[in-house]
């Protein structure tokens, strides 16, 4: 079991930036790949980030490319992620997750645990 618990989220106008924040329980945090994954209103929850185990590998939706940044600090069982550049299409709720597989993925099912998320409002 791992338990996750987000931070971070806010309403901010555009162009702002806000770093979320993910703090891991559970199990060897650095034995597992992160993701953070967001919802929409009235839309599907979508893949945003992965990093691999030791952050050697980042992986982005084409959406966030260039203005998000994923990282992780294993001594602190924590994943951010840096967003910069903020538009009001990136409102949404904010989770992150768990990977248990090394390998990249971006749909919710091949997630294994799930923060509660937080909310991220960016006004026009």
């Amino acid at each position: 079991q791992v338990q996750l618990v987000e931070s971070g989220g806010g309403l901010v106008q555009t162009g702002d930036s806000l770093r979320l924040s993910c703090a891991a329980s559970g199990r060897t945090f650095s034995s597992y790949a992160m993701g953070w994954f967001r919802q929409g209103p009235g839309k599907e929850r979508e893949f945003v980030a992965l990093i691999t185990r030791f952050g050697a590998s980042t992986y982005y939706a084409d959406s966030v490319k260039g203005r998000f940044t994923i990282s992780r600090d294993n001594a602190k069982n924590t994943v951010y992620l840096q967003m910069n550049s903020l538009k009001p299409e990136d409102t949404a709720v904010y989770y992150c997750a768990v990977r248990l597989h090394t390998d990249y993925a971006t749909s919710v099912n091949d997630y294994a645990y799930w923060g509660q998320g937080t909310q991220v409002t960016v006004s026009s």
